[in-house]
């Protein structure tokens, strides 16, 4: 018999779509495996960041023990607050002391849930949004993820803080105390980035009510040139005047190696934030969440060396930047809907309720049942992942190699004029 947490997290397993179809095609080797738009990893920059550690890192006695010495554990901090200052541009220079290291971004949601909340609570954050949230802050801290009710362009306009109170007052009244606001910049899914003053009055509003902000900041350098003059800049929260809008000890940092370096393998994220006892609660868990030694060595020695940085990035946002316009330009022609302003990230938001059933089924059944056609014609799209307020939207996730992303084109637009005529 399991405990009830355990049943409940094993019920997880059982909901339809859940978990990702992952990718197998491979042009040579397994050219009728599935083309996965799913999984949000840079693909053509894998190569990148092996060849790197192939050729750059030397592992030492350090690298395989249990522990690093104080002196290999202090240069890992030291350098991503340096990397950070440089891509985040913060108001106030990040310090050393007030970086946490773990696992991933993702353990590090786990970690914030259990610490910030008690089971039963709520996160808020505006929706469309990544629906793996539901998992990273509830599978062990049992935490809720409560949505606004808004269109997918409105999460970014300073109106967006009317949602959040109407979505406050009936969390609490459903007996669900709101702990924290989720925001998620640059944004997944819909890969556009916070304009200044929305962030703003996000930081307002949970200064009003009291509320932790918990600013994920993994896709940081996923910026590119999408051809949109009117696409917004990215600005990091910390680059803003933080004590005149809220107190500090509420705002904290997520970041990791999985979307700006292209090795969520590596698992390393970083929980920045200048509350002493929240980087202590989580230091106290950190034993069920920590990073190799052998993930250490090699943070540290990619975010020393700054040229290898520079070039890297550079590479990766043309790379997103020739993937994103192939992808919109064969979108545009075929007269698909998808959210407009992007320029950050590794996807699209994508309108496919035109190729939904008209069938009088509900309508997650409806995206399930798309999902399946695109499945069987070798492409997989998340259905009903990123909680979006009408049926019919998928997450496109548009970061591989040239051929493969065309073959994947392909066989998608073919599966939707086939499900179109019949």
């Amino acid at each position: 018999m399991l405990s009830s947490r355990g049943a409940k997290s094993a019920e997880q397993l059982n909901i339809p779509w859940r978990y990702a179809t992952p990718h197998t095609y491979d042009k040579e080797t397994n050219p009728n495996g599935v083309i996965s738009f799913g999984m949000a990893e840079h693909r053509p920059m894998r190569a990148e960041i092996a060849n790197y550690i192939n050729n750059k890192v030397v592992f030492m006695e350090d690298s395989v023990g249990y522990r690093p010495s104080p002196t290999a554990a202090a240069r890992l901090p030291v350098a991503l607050a340096a990397h950070l200052n440089r891509i985040l541009v913060p108001k106030v220079s990040i310090n050393k002391d007030h970086v946490f290291t773990a696992s991933s971004a993702t353990a590090l949601g786990g970690m914030l849930g259990f610490t910030l909340a008690e089971p039963g609570d709520g996160i808020l954050a505006s929706r469309p949004v990544y629906g793996r949230f539901e998992l990273d802050y509830g599978v062990e801290a049992g935490v809720q993820m409560i949505y606004t009710d808004n269109d997918p362009e409105e999460a970014f306009s300073p109106g967006i803080i009317t949602r959040y109170e109407m979505a406050l007052e009936a969390a609490e009244k459903r007996g669900i105390k709101i702990r924290a606001v989720l925001v998620v910049n640059p944004h997944n899914p819909v890969g556009r980035c916070y304009p200044a003053e929305t962030l703003k009055e996000i930081l307002r509003f949970c200064n009003k009510h009291q509320l932790h902000v918990i600013s994920d900041e993994i896709y940081a350098s996923c910026i590119f040139d999408s051809g949109n003059p009117e696409a917004v800049p990215f600005t990091s929260i910390l680059s803003l005047d933080i004590p005149a809008l809220i107190d500090p000890n509420l705002v904290h940092l997520l970041y990791g190696f999985s979307k700006d370096f292209a090795s969520g393998g590596l698992h390393l994220g970083f929980l920045v934030s200048q509350n002493t006892e929240l980087r202590q609660a989580c230091q106290a868990i950190l034993r069920l969440h920590s990073v190799s030694t052998a993930a250490v060595t090699i943070g540290t020695t990619i975010l020393e060396d700054q040229q290898f940085l520079s070039e890297f990035t550079t590479k990766s946002q043309q790379s997103l930047a020739s993937a994103y316009r192939l992808t919109t330009a064969t979108f545009d022609r075929e007269g698909i809907r998808y959210v407009q302003g992007a320029n950050a990230g590794f996807f699209i938001y994508l309108d496919l309720s035109p190729y939904l059933t008209s069938n009088n089924i509900p309508p997650h059944e409806r995206e399930f049942a798309l999902a399946q056609k695109l499945l069987n014609a070798g492409v997989f799209l998340h259905p009903g992942e990123e909680h979006a307020k009408t049926p019919g939207w998928f997450r496109f996730v548009y970061s591989h190699e040239k051929e493969v992303l065309q073959e994947g084109l392909r066989r998608m637009l073919g599966a939707l004029k086939q499900s179109a005529s019949s």
